[in-house]
């Protein structure tokens, strides 16, 4: 299988994070990657450098304004007298302040608060480099996809979470996102995201809420409970023409292999019955039994099965690098999903 890396992740090396109004270090961490890459070490194979991402690979899922702000918002952030490290909101424009006409304005406080969705998306000066090497790595395992075979993107930072025009929960492109529409635009009439993140992936059911070439299905972790709290429930089903396009799968906490694997199969099911002519898997290993922010149960031998079953519906994909913290562990189950997947497109 062709995998692909980029060095630029390492810039991006945040150390905000808020839990329960207690600062921790950031658990997205530089490790992460390299811990991947020693997991596609163990079966010989080796990620390539991927072509830098056009630009216009990524206005086609992203607002302009919201890439020009990542991109340059860093150095007038450290303009500002008394400046943290990082980047992180201190005010989020509620719904009342929408609703009554307010703009976020030219203050980088003020257009930080606009584009991102929470205090788990810390910017530093290489987060840029680092979210432009990611969607890199997407952009290319998704031209593998539009010419029949499968590929592993180590996306890092992750994307799932990312809006069109906003980032949040570790994530500045979105990724997934970004390889759905690259593959709609190399000639997929349809093409399907299938994300097993432990965390629903709000940001891509965002970006294609409206549209119904690309259904989005998340197997995920009971949102009453976890992040993103406020959307990833049975009864999102899209809207307008995405009306019926997108499934949400949420399971109770605790979830171990057999429903876990029961409801990506039922994932699948949809995917097949809609047509789709391509597949992004959104890859994320936080629902290990030994992630540390552990939410579902799924063990080693259950993500080789996934891995397994996903190939079996037969479909080119994109596999995307979203989430997984347990530095120790992930490379390991990175190797026991590849191992799994037997698609002949591989």
């Amino acid at each position: 299988m062709h995998a692909f890396a980029h060095p630029g992740h390492a810039a991006h090396a945040p150390r905000f994070f808020l839990m329960r109004g207690r600062l921790h270090p950031n658990y997205e961490v530089p490790g992460r990657a390299e811990a991947l890459a020693a997991g596609l070490a163990t079966l010989g194979i080796a990620p390539a450098l991927p072509p830098p991402a056009p630009r216009a690979a990524l206005e086609a899922v992203h607002d302009a304004g919201y890439l020009d702000f990542l991109r340059d918002a860093p150095a007038a952030w450290a303009a500002l007298p008394d400046a943290g490290a990082e980047m992180v909101a201190n005010i989020h424009p509620s719904p009342e302040m929408l609703a009554q006409g307010g703009v976020a304005g030219a203050h980088p406080v003020a257009r930080l608060g606009a584009y991102t969705a929470d205090t788990a998306c810390p910017i530093g000066p290489g987060t840029w480099d680092a979210a432009l090497g990611a969607a890199a790595c997407a952009l290319a395992a998704a031209e593998q996809a539009a010419q029949g075979r499968s590929a592993y993107a180590l996306c890092r930072p992750p994307g799932h979470h990312a809006y069109a025009a906003r980032a949040g929960g570790h994530c500045y492109l979105n990724n997934a996102a970004i390889a759905a529409e690259a593959l709609l635009r190399a000639g997929a009439a349809r093409v399907a995201v299938l994300d097993i993140d432990s965390h629903h992936g709000n940001g891509t059911q965002g970006i294609f809420w409206q549209r119904g070439e690309v259904l989005t299905v998340s197997v995920h972790a009971d949102p009453d409970r976890y992040y993103p709290w406020y959307v990833g429930r049975a009864g999102e089903r899209g809207a307008g023409p995405g009306e019926g396009a997108n499934l949400n799968l949420p399971l109770a906490f605790g979830t171990g292999d057999e429903d876990w694997l029961a409801a990506i199969a039922n994932g699948l099911a949809a995917i097949r019955q809609s047509g789709a002519e391509a597949l992004v898997v959104s890859l994320g290993f936080d629902a290990s039994e030994h992630e540390p922010l552990a939410a579902l149960a799924v063990t080693a031998d259950g993500f080789a099965r996934a891995g397994a079953l996903i190939a079996a519906a037969g479909l080119p994909s994109a596999i995307v690098q979203e989430g997984g913290y347990n530095v120790g562990l992930i490379g390991t189950l990175l190797g026991r999903f590849l191992t799994g997947w037997s698609s002949p497109f591989g």
